[in-house]
């Protein structure tokens, strides 16, 4: 099948010229301002929340390469006083959400090699494919519940209760906690102070509750296992507290976004959906080239220039924010065949930057791909027939400068 359909379901959507990155009429047309700023200006100095001045990397190659450049520090160290700074001069509370304490996605060599490896010896491959009967049995009940032949909204039905299981289970996060714990990383993801510092207070006054309980009484979670450390290493509180914040909303947020851009795509064009029902062995190659055309994730999380750096012919000056655009260079004409073009025979998606690239590369990569082709797989197998109940463009972005999440997915899930 040449299943190929350019963005917006095949609809043209008039973009204006003159929108930048984060103002208010960005982020209905993401994909398009994106592509319109990496042509005309790759390197696109733009604001964040209203007060955080930032340099935006959009070009494939520029971003492989930011991504690995030591001198744009992802050291929260040398981030954070930025971050204070110019939140000091807006007026606002300067006190930073818990995503920038301690932890390896924001640290440097050698700092992150030691973080990442004490989790990787516990988050083991091995650990996450002993997952999958779980994560396939969670699927079944959750897509089980789906109504026939009536609009549903896909997001509150299985991209956002699916993932939040899986990590809370991983975690050791009561089922009866869960909604509160994704309305507070919902509020996290967000660039409004005014939310996302109540919900960091709340969420790590949980987790300081649930730590001083697995002390008492550990149990066979990671959170369990990461206490206990090795026998030559383990995260001081700083360090654990850091940790639970990176794992909880890396591995919900990220992953509810990931499925519900799939469906959303997939659906976009019923002869697409049709034919993985008929060939599901193309699933995994499909959900590549979705996140491809429409990453989940929109931004890479804030670096800072711990030198004057070069990129696109433009100096950044030492001491500014960085963010490299995941989502623009996904779409760079010189990195991929008619990047705007949705096909999902594309041999070469997998070479997006969705997850990250270099040393921060996800950790969690394998658990997302998991979930999402499970998810998608049982979705197709169960409605063959379903389609997006609403024209792609009425769909609510996720307004936030990292993640590039849909509010909500009206879907028809016929069974014909």
């Amino acid at each position: 099948m040449n299943a190929q359909h350019h963005d917006n379901g095949g609809l043209a959507m008039q973009t204006d010229t003159q929108v930048r990155l984060f103002e208010e009429d960005y982020w209905q047309q993401a994909l398009e301002v994106g592509d319109q700023v990496r042509a005309s200006e790759p390197v696109h100095r733009t604001q964040v929340g209203g007060y955080l001045p930032v340099w935006v990397i959009s070009r494939y190659a520029d971003a492989r390469r930011a991504l690995t450049d030591p001198h744009l520090s992802k050291d929260a160290c040398l981030i954070r006083p930025v971050m204070e700074r110019h939140l000091h001069a807006a007026g606002l509370p300067t006190e930073l959400s818990g995503m920038f304490r301690p932890h390896m996605l924001f640290q440097d060599q050698p700092a992150h090699g030691r973080l990442r490896r004490l989790l990787a010896d516990k988050f083991t491959r091995t650990r996450i494919e002993q997952l999958r009967p779980r994560v396939l049995d969670l699927t079944r009940g959750l897509v089980d519940a789906l109504p026939a032949d009536e609009p549903f909204d896909l997001v509150a039905g299985l991209a956002f209760p699916l993932p939040l299981t899986v990590i809370g289970e991983l975690t050791g996060v009561a089922t009866k906690d869960h909604e509160e714990l994704r309305g507070w990383t919902a509020a996290l993801m967000e660039d409004d102070p005014a939310r996302l510092l109540p919900a960091s207070r709340a969420m790590e006054d949980y987790f300081v509750e649930l730590i001083r309980s697995k002390r008492a009484r550990p149990g066979d979670d990671l959170l369990s296992a990461l206490l206990q450390g090795s026998d030559s290493d383990r995260l001081d509180d700083a360090e654990l507290m850091g940790t639970i914040f990176l794992m909880i909303v890396a591995g919900h947020e990220t992953s509810t976004n990931a499925i519900t851009k799939a469906a959303r795509w997939l659906m976009s064009d019923t002869r697409v959906w049709r034919h993985l029902a008929d060939n599901p062995h193309k699933i995994p190659q499909a959900i590549e080239e979705v996140w491809r055309v429409d990453s989940p994730v929109r931004m890479a999380t804030h670096r800072v220039t711990a030198a004057p750096v070069v990129y696109g012919g433009v100096e950044i000056p030492a001491g500014e924010i960085v963010l490299v655009s995941l989502m623009s260079a996904n779409r760079d004409p010189e990195a991929f065949r008619v990047p705007t073009v949705f096909d999902i025979e594309r041999r070469d998606a997998r070479r997006h930057l969705s997850f990250g690239y270099g040393m921060h590369h996800c950790l969690g990569a394998p658990l997302g791909r998991m979930e999402a082709e499970i998810a998608l797989g049982e979705l197709i197998a169960r409605f063959p027939g379903a389609r997006l109940a609403v024209e792609p463009q009425r769909l609510r972005p996720q307004r936030s400068a990292i993640m590039a999440g849909i509010e909500e997915l009206p879907v028809l899930g016929s069974r014909r």
